[in-house]
């Protein structure tokens, strides 16, 4: 099949899906709403397995649809795809996985008053991911980018009546603008002294530059402002949690599949430039690490079961940047991969006990549904020993190499990597027990009625655990395999940097591993797996701090919201009355006043206005008499 008309598949049915519910899904039969969601993400899927099946992806495809604009001395900035093997994995993961999350969220939203609109939105943010990863410049990457910030926005705040549905909308919206704003200037500055915003242009011109050149490690650092609000690393993470609002899919679509991993996207694509500013590494090492950490010990006092999730999402990103940091970018996008399956499928998976519950999400008011849902009970097991890194799931592949990877070039990094490890697997262990396993504890008639998902909602549950199951053998490290299939197929797209541990520390990193997550495990089950511990102590200042999750947004509001607020009164109160009003004003008030002295000119009579032309007449003669 002809190359454009794939990449037409891939790019534009999500688009068309908007379209078409946006504008007219209110009278058509939700049946059709649901098909019509779901083609578009599935078409992108199946077109970019065939371009994966169909070449080798040696040398990378361009498309251009049109030229948009000019920069520099003729250089063309235009609607223009590049799809070389970063991309293509990208596409899998954004395509695939959002394919489940639409089928499930036809389930799950289907009682829901605004349901065309809501799949409506879910295709406008798989759209503007599509053109994200697609991109072959970076102005079209920031419309992908800006794109899935808006979406949030939509989704995060869908259900509007809600005020503070709607503050976790904005706020989102707010800390990301924050982090584009580095982004925006970044793009600048390569556009400024590369002459070109092209992403292949720009990284074939790094060979004059020497380590940590000013302008390099200046641009980097402001590139890594825009990944830090889109990736949610540290300062700019406290809006991933609040994300919660929207309902699941739009939880799991955020966290898995889509935005939270295009800031990582981001410094994949960039790596020639970011392998050239060591000292910016460092940063995103050290900010990994400390977001990894903070995120993990917040998770252990969580209550809400999305917000569990939420936080292990902000943690988990805190990996992926610090592989980052240590220049392992393949590591980094393989652990993207395995993250999608898992969290996606953790997150519908507490969609779906949510939705037997009838809303509930406080972990303590649940207990024993084991009975009650044997298959989102089996496949939320799956995804919980995933993402603590049990052996054989795919988190233990993924989360190993990231940890041997920041081992060999940094041990205090490493250190902090594997304690919010063992965090990872108390919480989780505890979200699981608790939910899951004992008795319920909350209302018993919501128990009764408590009750399995629907099939079209388990049955992306069921691939989702596969997929987690099965996805990190992509991965193998090398004391098991010479082929590290992710690592074979990225060789093209990405330059790592060399990375080696001995075999002797890789089998001493599994079998601590799985010694750790057996204590753990038993300690949770005998702890939240019996009887949850509801009378428990408050646990000191140091539960306080993680309740309030360390006050990270009392901080922000002291700091910076309210001194702004307090600027904002001061120029409304005094310089907007005194300067602005007054400068707007004055022009009226001087017509006005002028108009009160004219007034009695026009009185009306004709003999008045009879003689007023006579003496403008005679006025306009002598002026005229004059100048000759």
């Amino acid at each position: 099949m002809d190359t454009s008309i794939l990449l037409h598949l891939i790019i534009w049915p999500t688009l068309f899906g908007f379209i078409i519910n946006g504008l007219f899904g209110a009278r058509l039969p939700r049946g059709l709403v649901g098909l019509i969601a779901c083609a578009g993400p599935l078409l992108g899927f199946i077109a970019t397995l065939i371009i994966y099946a169909g070449q080798p992806l040696l040398e990378p495809i361009r498309f251009t649809y049109y030229n948009w604009f000019t920069i520099g001395l003729g250089n063309q900035v235009g609607f223009s795809v590049h799809i070389d093997a970063l991309t293509v994995l990208m596409l899998f993961v954004v395509t695939g996985v959002g394919t489940l999350i639409h089928v499930y969220s036809i389930g799950y939203m289907r009682d829901d008053a605004g349901y065309p609109r809501f799949m409506a939105y879910l295709n406008l943010f798989l759209f503007s991911m599509i053109v994200l990863v697609t991109a072959s410049n970076l102005v079209l990457l920031f419309a992908g980018w800006e794109g899935v910030g808006l979406c949030s926005f939509l989704l995060i705040g869908y259900w509007f009546g809600n005020t503070e549905y709607n503050k976790a909308a904005r706020k989102a919206f707010v800390m990301n603008r924050i982090g584009d704003l580095g982004f925006i200037l970044g793009i600048f500055l390569l556009a400024n002294h590369f002459n070109s915003v092209d992403i292949v242009t720009i990284q074939q011109s790094f060979g004059e530059y020497s380590q940590n050149d000013p302008l390099l490690v200046t641009i980097t650092i402001l590139l890594f402002i825009g990944v830090c609000g889109k990736s949610a690393q540290i300062p700019l993470f406290t809006w991933l949690p609040d994300a919660m609002a929207g309902p699941t899919p739009v939880s799991a679509l955020i966290h898995a599949a889509t935005m939270v991993t295009a800031g990582i996207y981001l410094v994949a694509r960039m790596n020639i430039l970011f392998s050239l500013t060591p000292l910016t590494l460092q940063i995103i090492l050290i900010t990994g690490v400390v977001t990894a950490i903070v995120a993990a010990s917040i998770a252990l006092r969580q209550n809400d079961i999305k917000k569990v999730l939420a936080y292990s999402t902000v943690s988990q990103l805190g990996y992926m940047a610090a592989s980052l940091g240590v220049a392992a970018y393949t590591t980094a996008i393989f652990h993207v991969m395995t993250h999608a399956f898992f969290k996606a499928l953790l997150f519908l998976g507490a969609g779906s006990v949510i939705h037997g519950l009838g809303g509930e999400q406080d972990i303590r008011k649940m207990g024993g549904l084991k009975s009650k849902m044997m298959w989102t009970h089996l496949v939320f097991l799956i995804g919980t020993l995933a993402i603590v890194g049990c052996p054989p799931f795919a988190g233990f592949f993924s989360k190993d190499e990231i940890l041997a990877v920041v081992y060999s070039w940094n041990f205090w990094g490493f250190v902090i990597l594997a304690v919010a490890s063992v965090m990872t697997a108390w919480y989780m262990f505890r979200l699981y027990f608790s939910t899951f396993h004992g008795s319920y504890r909350g209302d018993h008639h919501v128990y009764n009625h408590a009750h399995e998902s629907p099939a079209i909602m388990v049955g992306p549950l069921f691939v989702l655990a596969v997929l987690s199951l099965i996805g990190g053998f992509a991965g193998m490290p090398e004391v098991l395999s010479e082929h590290h299939m992710v690592h074979q197929f990225l060789k093209g797209s990405i330059i790592d940097h060399t990375h080696e541990v001995s075999h002797f520390f890789e089998y001493s990193l599994w079998g601590i591993t799985v010694l750790a997550l057996a204590i753990i495990g038993v300690l949770c089950y005998r702890i939240y797996g019996r009887q949850y511990p509801v009378g428990q102590s408050s646990g000191g200042v140091l539960a306080a701090l993680l309740d309030n999750k360390f006050y990270l947004d009392e901080i922000y509001d002291a700091s910076i919201g309210n001194p702004l607020k307090a600027l904002g009164k001061y120029f409304g109160k005094v310089w907007d009355p005194m300067l602005i009003d007054a400068a707007v004003r004055t022009p009226g008030n001087l017509l006005q006043r002028a108009s009160v002295g004219l007034k009695p000119i026009q009185s009306g009579q004709i003999s008045w206005y009879i003689f007023s032309i006579l003496i403008g007449f005679l006025i306009y003669a002598f002026l005229f008499l004059v100048k000759l």
